[in-house]
């Protein structure tokens, strides 16, 4: 089982920023990717990034490239989701995600951290 805990939600103006964190526990991560998604008032959970943890390879969602960043901290094993130029369209609650590297399914999900981006 991985356990997954975010913070750094928040409400933020148009232009501004917020870093968000997943704390990760239960077991190693060595073989596992991890993943922001987001989910928007009356909309579907969208993909938004994705790091693995051994190499450290990403990609993003289009509507983010260029303002946003994944990174992790293996130390600490917590995985970021720096977010800059935050737009009105970018309020969702936002989940951290764990999946092993040999599946396709995001198995272990968190609470999710809410951000609101005020126009």
């Amino acid at each position: 089982q991985v356990q997954l805990v975010e913070s750094g939600g928040g409400l933020v103006q148009a232009g501004g920023s917020l870093r968000l964190s997943c704390a990760a526990s239960g077991r190693t991560l060595s073989s596992y990717d991890m993943g922001w998604f987001r989910q928007a008032p009356g909309k579907e959970r969208e993909f938004v990034a994705r790091i693995r943890w051994i190499g450290g390879s990403t990609s993003y969602a289009d509507s983010v490239k260029g303002r946003f960043t994944i990174s992790k901290d293996n130390a600490k094993y917590t995985v970021y989701l720096q977010m800059n130029s935050l737009k009105p369209e970018d309020t969702a609650v936002y989940y951290c995600a764990a999946r092993h590297v040999t599946v396709l399914k995001y198995d272990y999900w968190g609470q999710g951290t809410r951000v609101t981006v005020s126009s």
